[in-house]
């Protein structure tokens, strides 16, 4: 089973900069909501079930493009195992809770590895890690350099992905990543990109998570403009 693919220009260019400047312009971005090797950098969240993504979609229209792109069963299809696709057989459940995430860093800042489990704690399930994750790179600056995604399993090293605006990987959920600071940008421009966690849980875990909440440490004034807007 491979552990990572990737789309060129998953979304036309006008869909991708609409979505880079709603995100980047909201009033939720703030420190990032994310502890550990996360801490410094910045952002904000959705929390939601497949039955949350409905009102997500109404009250932030600006992400229909996108999740309709990156919730597509089809999009991650290259990462089941080949035999899986070539020979078909009994289909996997499709992911039915998210996490969502907008992760701004400065230049010389980067995420220490990790495994992604971010819902772990909320749905009650030890251990729980993602069916897969879904990195869309939203903004690099010009002229930076690094800012590599690396990939590994038991600290071997899987692969590299360089980011680019436009460019969505898929990997598995399981395994350990980090992000590379990026140099050398010719302005102040951040590296901004938007990770989707994607989980499949049982209906008891899955009923003790949120249908939608959204989370940022931007304070109440940010929660009551969006509930105006």
């Amino acid at each position: 089973m491979p552990p990572y693919i990737t789309h060129r220009q998953a979304l036309p260019a006008g869909d991708l900069e609409s979505l880079r400047d709603a995100l980047l312009g909201s009033r939720f971005v703030a420190r990032s909501p994310l502890m550990g090797t996360f801490q410094g950098s910045r952002g904000f969240a959705f929390i939601f079930t497949q039955e949350g993504r409905t009102p997500l979609e109404e009250r932030f229209p600006f992400l229909r493009a996108y999740l309709a792109r990156v919730l597509d069963p089809e999009s991650a299809r290259g990462l089941r195992p080949w035999r899986e696709r070539l020979f078909g057989g009994r289909p996997a459940p499709l992911p039915n809770a998210f996490y969502l995430n907008l992760l701004l860093l400065d230049a010389g800042m980067g995420v220490g590895r990790h495994i992604d489990a971010t819902l772990q704690g909320p749905s009650g399930v030890p251990g729980a890690t993602p069916r897969h994750v879904s990195v869309l790179y939203l903004q690099v600056p010009r002229g930076a350099r690094g800012g590599t995604l690396r990939l590994s399993e038991n600290h071997q090293l899987l692969g590299e992905v360089r980011p680019r605006p436009g460019l969505l990987v898929h990997f598995q959920g399981h395994l350990q990543h980090e992000v590379l600071p990026f140099l050398g940008a010719e302005d102040d421009a951040q590296r901004a990109s938007l990770v989707c966690e994607q989980y499949v849980f049982p209906p008891e875990a899955l009923a003790r998570l949120p249908v939608f909440r959204i989370q940022s440490k931007a304070g109440f004034a940010a929660y009551l403009d969006s509930r105006r807007g």
